[in-house]
């Protein structure tokens, strides 16, 4: 089994990897950002590390579908390779921080990757406000995350609402962060394992 949990940072995408991982008993995989070597250069220099970053995240992505799938593992995965695609990238591009020649060439190689792997059996999109999102990412205190503009996550949420709406690739829930505490309050987490079990039709535990 392959739960994906997608959102914009700061949604709470590997609290709530943990919190399922856990419950299910699947494997989490985190995005491995501690040990990435382009995300502090890219906060500081978004125009001349994007590309080098976004392909970093699509060869790391990629090597965590080709274990899932040789291995047979079930896994909660934390952040996707459509993500990366079909939101980071063309907004980065779009905001004039990837040139042209960079987004084209890494588009190609997406769209060839895309044909060879097989979706999540499940994707949780985790929707949120841009106050709740700026509160985590305050909270959590990470430094390359200082320069984040509100206008970027603001760029990202309206980029990630209209890609769950055409997201086709699978079945896929949705979950308003700013409804549902599933950090704190067991009651919304256990409403949102319903929902996933009752979305794959599963009875596991």
């Amino acid at each position: 089994m392959h739960i994906a949990i997608a959102g914009n940072i700061g949604a709470g995408k590997t609290t709530l990897a943990y919190l399922l991982a856990q419950y299910f008993g699947y494997e989490a995989l985190y995005e491995d950002n501690e040990q990435n070597p382009y995300l502090m250069d890219f906060y500081s220099d978004m125009q001349r590390w994007s590309f080098h970053l976004q392909i970093h995240f699509l060869h790391s992505r990629l090597g965590q579908i080709k274990q899932i799938r040789r291995e047979q593992r079930s896994v909660i995965q934390d952040r996707t390779i459509y993500e990366d695609a079909q939101i980071f990238a063309p907004n980065l591009h779009a905001l004039g921080l990837m040139t042209d020649k960079d987004f084209e060439n890494y588009r190609a190689m997406f769209d060839t990757i895309a044909d060879l792997i097989q979706p999540p059996d499940l994707m949780i999109y985790l929707s949120s406000s841009i106050g709740n999102l700026v509160e985590q990412i305050q909270q959590r205190n990470r430094k390359y995350e200082d320069s984040i503009r509100v206008d970027y996550l603001n760029r990202l949420n309206e980029r990630y609402n209209e890609w769950f709406d055409s997201y086709n690739y699978g079945k896929k829930i949705i979950i308003s962060v700013d409804e549902w505490n599933f950090r704190d309050k067991p009651e919304h987490l256990s409403a949102i394992i319903h929902r996933i079990k009752s979305e794959l039709g599963t009875s596991e535990k």
